[in-house]
């Protein structure tokens, strides 16, 4: 089993920005495959917003690109997402999934609220 401490979120005026962090919270034994970030806006389903792979390479969704940024730190446990000009419908619960060990594992979530 694989714990996620998720951190960062808050509220934000649109145009602000927040940094998100998801670290894996104990010691692994093996390379992380993939990180990412989905949200959920209140009353609709979860939706992808971005991951990256162990090679590097990150994929963003259409509603997010140009303005949100994933990487992952060198310690290569825990991953970040910068989100900048900020827009309202951005309000979600931000959970971050991993893919370790041919298992997948998802954070707790942490709201991030834009007002406008």
């Amino acid at each position: 089993q694989v714990q996620l401490i998720e951190s960062g979120g808050g509220s934000v005026q649109a145009g602000g920005s927040l940094n998100l962090s998801c670290e894996v919270a104990e010691r692994i034994f093996h390379p992380i495959s993939r990180m990412g970030w989905y949200r959920q806006p209140p009353g609709k389903e979860r939706e992808f917003s971005a991951n990256i792979i162990s090679a590097g390479s990150t994929n963003d969704a259409a509603s997010v690109k140009g303005r949100f940024t994933i990487s992952v730190l060198i310690n290569k446990r825990t991953t970040t997402l910068q989100m900048n000009s900020q827009k309202p419908a951005a309000t979600a619960v931000y959970s971050c999934p991993v893919l370790y060990d041919g298992h997948s594992y998802w954070g707790q979530g942490t709201q991030v609220t834009v007002s406008s």
